[in-house]
């Protein structure tokens, strides 16, 4: 596919995707939209992906919703952003459900959607300089892009609704304070960090790692016994896996394990 809003390639079995419309402070578009959901879904269909970094171009890291786009389609508005919440909600549904970790790396403000996004990563480093606001209320419309899933989840409900009623402005340090991101580098030093968690995970046992995310997805609706049983049966199978059978042999024989993401 030839991306135009985004910037995707891969290497070293991890991908690398970039939101590149700096000019529009890379907003989401039905184009952004669209990229966001066909590189999800070749991540996920490609077994040498074993992590994913994701960040932004330029001075933001996504200003959410391109509201100049919307304003712009007139009475096809309900169905335009219809279609852009149907990839958006896609591509962040793959990212979530795929095993290979996804990497955040916020180099600038995430408003609105760009804020959704930002939290639907599975570790999150944020740049010092970076701002976190829901903004969706203030142009008069409710959150997507998961937010209303995630964000009771990680800080709890009043404060997901104190955030999201007033839109007020984070610091990337009240965002670590409150849970949203796992760490605040100096902004010369974010993708440096980023790249090395990338490159840890993309090393690592990519099956145990999906059998985590789905492990903790399912946690707050499952009874104690039915979590026990996922459990019980994700771990047995991992153990009968290549990467099981080489960290069990590893662990064994005193020495780093050699996990090939299988």
């Amino acid at each position: 596919m030839d991306y135009k809003a985004i910037l995707f390639e891969k290497r070293d079995n991890v991908a690398y995707i970039t939101l590149n419309r700096p000019d529009d402070a890379n907003a989401l578009d039905l184009t952004t939209a669209e990229e966001l959901h066909q590189a999800a879904l070749d991540c996920d269909q490609d077994e040498d992906v074993r992590a994913i970094l994701i960040t932004g171009k330029g001075r933001m890291f996504c200003g959410g919703g391109d509201l100049k786009f919307f304003h712009g389609s007139g009475a096809d508005v309900e169905s335009l952003l219809m279609q852009v919440t149907l990839h958006f909600h896609r591509a962040v549904s793959l990212f979530n459900r795929m095993d290979a970790p996804v990497v955040m790396a916020i180099n600038g403000t995430a408003a609105g959607g760009g804020f959704s996004f930002a939290i639907s990563g599975d570790i999150i480093l944020a740049a010092e300089s970076a701002k976190f606001t829901l903004a969706y209320t203030a142009a008069g419309l409710s959150p997507d892009g998961s937010s209303t899933y995630l964000l009771p989840r990680y800080i709890g409900l009043r404060r997901a609704k104190e955030l999201m009623l007033t839109n007020r402005l984070l610091t990337a340090a009240e965002a670590a304070d409150y849970d949203i991101v796992d760490r605040v580098v100096p902004d010369d030093q974010l993708m440096e960090e980023a790249e090395k968690q990338v490159r840890a995970f993309a090393s690592g046992p990519t099956k145990a790692f999906g059998a985590v995310k789905r492990l903790l997805d399912g946690t707050f609706k499952e009874s104690l016994e039915t979590q026990m049983e996922l459990e019980s049966r994700s771990i047995a199978s991992l153990a009968a896996s290549g990467d099981g059978a080489e960290g069990i042999d590893a662990f064994v024989g005193k020495r780093k394990p050699d996990f090939k993401g299988k």
